[in-house]
């Protein structure tokens, strides 16, 4: 019997190598968003005298609590391999509908806002369980959601706009002697609670491992239908705050509210690395991708760019965001 020591396997050093590569790719990953985000805020500071000041801040950071919070549930709902475009018609609905328990019905806003988020929640979960248990792709569901939603909206209203005044709009206005308002506050929480749901609990790992092969997860006897079907919920629920937080900034719910909105979400989530295929994302990032969307925007108006050159400018940014993500995905591969 030999004395020497048995070969190491390159088997035996995979974990931590794969440990080291993915905090690697992670800080890379971030590293990039915020050069971007960098880059951004340096070519409007010196383009604009004006960006680089406390009012900029105030604009950016007190406009983006909506788009924000939307992101959230899009990146859970992207990483289990679907898609809601329902979004943007969703908050106009839950918007709605607080306008008119407050206006119409004089509720108070304790009481209105529970079913602001109901109606969010619930429409949430019904595109959930059509798309799960019927087996429809949630692309065709959540455009037909976007639809009825947008015209529940109209009907609710009578398409009127309801203007609610004070009794909300100090949810959207920065503290006394702060910058911040409240909504961008409870969106930062937003933000904190969905990264530690999805990178800290059992509910997270699942959707992780639908989005990359739903079929072997069933095979391995957990049920994907209701991780499926409370990731749409969440992300409708969502949606619900979200209209309280865009009423307050506005004053009024304006059943007009949001339109395209779903659109800048995926950009956000796009930009931010999750995968549009399924299986991967973070809401960390989705957060930076919504920062460089709403840097981008108030710099263009700052600049006085038209809006259909900002619509190509941002339309650029994401397939920029595109090709480096894929670009990333070949950098990890091979390390």
């Amino acid at each position: 019997m030999s004395d020497s020591p048995a070969p190491v396997s390159d088997n035996d050093s995979s974990p931590s190598r794969s440990l080291v590569s993915g905090v690697t790719y992670s800080v890379f990953q971030y590293a990039g968003l915020l050069g971007v985000l960098a880059l951004l805020v340096l070519i409007f500071s010196l383009m604009s005298q004006n960006f680089l000041s406390k009012q900029t801040l105030v604009t950016v950071a007190n406009n983006i609590p909506d788009l924000l919070v939307i992101s959230v549930g899009m990146t859970l709902v992207l990483i289990i391999g679907g898609i809601d475009l329902s979004v943007g018609s969703l908050l106009a609905l839950s918007s709605a509908m607080l306008g008119v328990c407050m206006v119409d019905w004089g509720w108070p806003l304790w009481s209105a806002v529970p079913v602001c988020l109901g109606v969010g929640a619930l429409c949430g979960m019904l595109n959930g369980v059509i798309s799960v248990k019927a087996g429809i792709p949630s692309f065709i569901v959540t455009l037909g959601m976007l639809e009825m939603a947008r015209g529940s909206a109209y009907l609710i209203t009578d398409s009127q706009t309801k203007y609610i005044g004070s009794s909300i709009e100090w949810i959207g206005v920065p503290l006394k002697g702060f910058v911040f308002s409240p909504a961008f506050l409870l969106a930062l929480v937003i933000v904190a609670a969905g990264q530690y749901l999805l990178t800290r609990t059992v509910f997270g790992r699942y959707c992780v491992a639908i989005g990359t092969n739903a079929e072997a997860v069933r095979m391995s006897g957990i049920r994907t239908a209701p991780c499926s079907i409370a990731v749409f919920t969440i992300s409708g629920l969502l949606c619900g705050l979200a209209g309280v937080m865009q009423t307050s900034r506005l004053s009024s719910a304006d059943p007009n509210a949001a339109v395209g909105l779903e659109l800048s979400a995926i950009a956000a989530c796009v930009i931010g690395g999750t995968s549009l295929m399924g299986g991967r994302g973070s809401v960390i990032n989705t957060f930076f991708g919504v920062m460089i969307i709403a840097v981008l925007q108030t710099g263009l108006a700052q600049i006085g760019a038209t809006d259909p050159s900002k619509r190509v400018i941002t339309g650029a940014v994401i397939i920029v965001a595109v090709l480096l993500d894929a670009a990333r995905q070949r950098w990890k591969r091979r390390g």
